[in-house]
């Protein structure tokens, strides 16, 4: 698969890469049927004034202006106006990561430098390390100009599209922060402590898209679909201290069947001591 090619810019450093996405939508789809005929539904262009069904070369871009009033523009006029600058991913400043809020981060792309471009981008993906920084920036994807973030992740350099501030909406409602008591914050720090991890993404299963592809299977095999019962979820939490000490007494029996009963010795043996964090990368 071809890359997008592009460049990094920062200073009079100019860095040719090319961009690859990250992620693929692995979502089942569905296809819109008659329901008498089985047919698939079709969705027809036409023209309101002839009504003739319409192709993709009798259709074109139009910006209004007025009402009723257009101004065409071709993709060959719209690649005109880019230019190597517009392609570049330019560098604006470097922050640390944790002063990008989440709510900003929206699409990665993997860097991979282009031939005659990898010790300068081996430079600036080090550099950034080293000083715990992310680089952040803008390029033009497509017909809109974007803010991004390059991000070091273990080896490699990914770039991620970020939102514009006009585009994070508003928390609808002030978030409340009631007080807690010392006892309900030590029983929540040690369910947290009992559930802490290293994060391990091949833990982690679409298991409805799993049950869904089966019943998708069982339903071509002409097979009686029944559906599942399921316990009804509790409505609220009716007591916060008996079901943070609920949720102790569980992960505490999980891990007890998980590593039944050893050794005085290892029972007693102390947690080994976590290593220090690095320092941030992304």
């Amino acid at each position: 698969m071809a890359g997008r090619k592009g460049a990094i810019a920062f200073g009079l450093v100019y860095i040719p890469v090319e961009l690859y996405p990250a992620t693929q939508d692995d979502a089942v789809r569905f296809n819109q049927l008659a329901k008498e005929s089985m047919q698939r539904v079709r969705y027809v262009k036409t023209c309101p004034d002839c009504n003739r069904e319409l192709g993709p070369d009798d259709i074109v871009r139009g910006y209004q202006y007025e009402k009723g009033k257009y101004v065409v523009v071709s993709d060959e006029e719209l690649d005109a106006i880019k230019t190597d600058a517009d392609r570049a991913m330019k560098i604006v400043q470097f922050s640390d990561i944790d002063e990008v809020p989440p709510l900003y981060f929206e699409k990665p792309y993997q860097v991979v430098a282009q031939p005659g471009g990898e010790k300068a981008l081996e430079l600036l993906r080090r550099a950034m390390v080293d000083e715990g920084k992310i680089a952040i920036g803008t390029t033009v994807l497509g017909n809109s100009e974007t803010p991004i973030a390059l991000i070091p992740h273990d080896d490699d350099l990914v770039m991620m599209t970020l939102h514009y501030q006009s585009e994070v909406k508003d928390v609808p409602k002030t978030l409340q922060h009631p007080d807690v008591a010392d006892e309900e914050l030590s029983m929540a720090k040690q369910l947290v402590e009992s559930m802490t991890a290293p994060f391990d993404p091949s833990r982690f299963r679409n298991t409805y898209q799993e049950k869904l592809m089966q019943l998708i299977q069982d339903k071509i095999a002409g097979k009686q679909v029944t559906p599942e019962k399921h316990s009804p979820q509790p409505a609220n939490v009716i007591n916060l201290m008996d079901a943070l000490a609920a949720s102790l007494k569980a992960r505490t029996g999980e891990d007890a069947g998980g590593a039944k009963a050893g050794s005085a010795e290892s029972a007693k043996a102390p947690k080994p001591k976590r290593k220090p964090p690095a320092k941030r990368a992304g």
